[in-house]
């Protein structure tokens, strides 16, 4: 078999008309690899051209089972960006918004966790590690906005960055 024909029947497996069967098998096997939100899952399932009552049908029984659950996956993701590093803030909501939470989820998963958490030790913390030994009165006009870019992207506010870094003075 050419490849091209190799590749033309992967495509058309993919587009075939799928069972809600074999949509559930190929949801848990999604589902053992890593986490999804619902939402998430009910886009890779449409790409199956399953028809929608299938797909509902399918979520629904997921979620009954356990092994679909929105807050669970909502707060794992949240706890790891979170203790890594990688976003706080606006931008960890963004994040949480972009994967398929709802806004409800969202506000629901981040309050406990961000009052928990102290944004100005969060900075310190997060400037520390990306740059060791960096300090704000010494630095150059350009070093200091690579930080600050730097840590907004992240989702700090500038108010908790500007503080953070002036305080280590």
């Amino acid at each position: 078999m050419t490849r091209l024909q190799s590749l033309t029947n992967l495509i058309s497996k993919n587009t075939e008309p799928s069972t809600p069967a074999q949509l559930y098998q190929y949801a848990l096997r999604l589902l053992t690899g890593r986490d999804y939100s619902a939402a998430r899952i009910r886009q890779k399932l449409a790409t199956r051209e399953a028809a929608e009552g299938d797909i509902d049908d399918v979520i629904a029984r997921l979620q009954c089972e356990g092994w679909l659950d929105d807050r669970r996956y909502a707060v794992r993701f949240a706890e790891s960006a979170l203790s890594s590093g990688r976003y706080y803030g606006a931008r960890l909501r963004m994040e949480m918004r972009r994967r398929g939470f709802t806004a409800d989820v969202v506000n629901e998963t981040l309050a406990p966790l961000l009052a928990e958490s102290d944004e100005i030790s969060e900075v310190r913390s997060a400037a520390k590690r990306r740059y060791p030994g960096f300090s704000y009165s010494a630095a150059s006009d350009r070093d200091k906005q690579r930080v600050v870019g730097f840590l907004q992207r992240r989702g700090f506010g500038f108010s908790a960055i500007m503080q953070a870094l002036r305080v280590e003075e």
